[in-house]
């Protein structure tokens, strides 16, 4: 086995794989140690653009930044984003190559595990080690034929596997045990240890637990990770269950969560903020009262629309509006607030064009390049504040409501402010994550309480919560039976 990759693999979706990979690779990269995170296939709505140009998971992304390296499409080389229940958009090496039904995509499989290796092979000649994060479970029988995102990568790079499950949802050693009988003996072998995820209890009262687990399957528990309250790192594609804020909060803010809501993640820094309250709104819950709605982005506008449409958010937004509310459409969302959306190629869904929201004065027409740019400029409200952020989008806008425009991109400028100042638009996402943009953004929202709203920096509070995280590896990982799959400047430093 390669002494410099250990994949991480999980008995579950959401069992801690991604946060377990992006804590290593902090604890290496605090070591000296120059360290890569690698995805070999991700399926996400949650992406991020990359150093070199191109699109890769959000997850990914966050573990570069765990492991201090510039993010690059290597790290993900095959994003599946889906359009449909059975379609998604394949993206390989960072650009979108097609789309594809589940059965066509299983077929394609072998073209796609070339690009994952060709990464592979770049990453492992230029890091020190690469950490590896699987896709939900290698145990789905139904998916191992032309497996490339758990045991059958592991097999072809012949590295060493991990196997994290989280007790937090009960079952924690029926999830391991199972996990490992369902695995062929070579997978079993490749299998080095355990970690328990989201552990709260007393540890006494576990040990007689992992002392079974050892003798049942041979292989050592390599550690039992506390549950971090409050651990804040980007989410992969799950959206948040719980609302943030409480009566007391001085801005109310809500957003659709849509079908296919993509990158979410442009709003952490409303849920972070100690002073909003806000929450995701999902089918079947009445919609609430609020200052300010959002409308995210999506991989296929116009059947988020109509979603939107079928659950009352058409006659909720123009209440909204006509009361004095504010709102911010970000890509997806600033297309749906125009006259209309054209799709004559079918990159969506059917091919065809449908109406909009008619909120402002411009039409979109996808079509097949899709933009890729990590943007930095200022809005166009008063003081310009700076942001930074990234546009990731298909679509093309032109019309009048254009001319008002939401920002100032380096030369050009993107999106759109109402005549009446109650909406704004614009295909930027990360629009809030500059403290000084998120600041004016809430002044806009909420004129008479401008004043009061306090800072939040996302970034500075995503690297504490990183540091947080591989401060917690260090107490509760057995970093001497790991040392064995590490490179050697890892191991005299634990």
């Amino acid at each position: 086995m390669r002494s410099d990759t250990l994949m991480v693999q999980g008995t579950t979706s959401d069992a801690g794989k991604t946060t377990l990979v992006a804590g290593l690779c902090r604890v290496l990269a605090r070591r000296g140690v120059r360290v890569a995170p690698f995805k070999p296939q991700n399926m996400a709505l949650n992406s991020a653009v990359t150093a070199d140009g191109g699109e890769i998971g959000r997850a990914q992304a966050l573990q570069a930044m765990a492991a201090r390296v510039p993010a690059h499409t290597d790290f993900n080389p095959v994003l599946l984003k889906p359009s449909s229940d059975t379609g998604a958009q394949i993206i390989i090496h960072g650009r979108a190559r097609l789309d594809m039904d589940a059965r066509a995509y299983h077929d394609y499989k072998p073209i796609a595990m070339a690009a994952v290796m060709e990464s592979f092979g770049r990453l492992t000649a230029q890091y020190q080690a690469v950490i590896v994060e699987g896709a939900g479970s290698p145990a789905e029988i139904n998916l191992r034929d032309r497996d490339i995102a758990n045991m059958g990568f592991a097999e072809l790079a012949d590295c060493p596997v991990i196997l994290i499950a989280d007790i937090d949802r009960g079952g924690v050693f029926a999830h391991l045990v199972g996990t490992l009988e369902l695995l062929s003996s070579s997978e079993r072998k490749r299998v080095v240890g355990f970690v328990i995820n989201r552990f709260r209890g007393d540890m006494s009262l576990l040990q007689s637990g992992l002392d079974w687990l050892e003798a049942r399957t041979g292989k050592p528990v390599l550690g039992v990770l506390p549950y971090l309250s409050g651990l804040h790192l980007d989410a992969e594609d799950a959206l948040p269950r719980a609302a943030s804020g409480d009566a007391n909060s001085r801005l109310r803010i809500i957003c659709p969560a849509l079908p296919r809501i993509a990158n979410a993640t442009d709003c952490d820094p409303l849920r972070l903020h100690p002073e909003l309250a806000f929450r995701f709104v999902g089918p079947g819950q009445t919609i609430p009262p609020a200052d300010l709605i959002v409308l995210p982005g999506s991989k296929a506008v116009r059947s988020d629309l109509a979603w939107l449409r079928d659950h009352g958010w058409e006659p909720a937004i123009q209440r909204h509006l006509r009361y004095g509310g504010k709102l911010i459409g970000i890509c997806g969302g600033l297309q749906m607030l125009g006259r209309a959306l054209h799709d004559p190629l079918g990159l969506e869904g059917a091919p065809g064009s449908g109406s909009g929201l008619d909120l402002l004065d411009f039409e979109t027409t996808l079509g097949p390049e899709k933009q890729l740019k990590n943007v930095a400029g200022t809005l166009a409200l008063e003081g310009g504040a700076e942001l930074r952020g990234y546009e990731i989008h298909m679509g093309v806008s032109h019309g009048p409501a254009l001319d008002r425009p939401a920002v100032h991109l380096g030369g050009r400028t993107d999106g759109a402010i109402s005549a009446d100042d109650r909406i704004l638009a614009t295909y930027v996402h990360g629009l809030f994550d500059e403290p000084a943009a998120l600041s004016a953004l809430l002044a806009w929202a909420s004129p008479a309480a401008a004043a009061s709203f306090g800072h939040l920096d996302l970034a500075q509070r995503r690297e504490a919560d990183i540091d947080r995280l591989a401060d917690t590896l260090e107490r509760h990982l057995d970093w001497r039976r790991l040392a064995a799959w590490l490179p050697a400047p890892a191991r005299s430093a634990g």
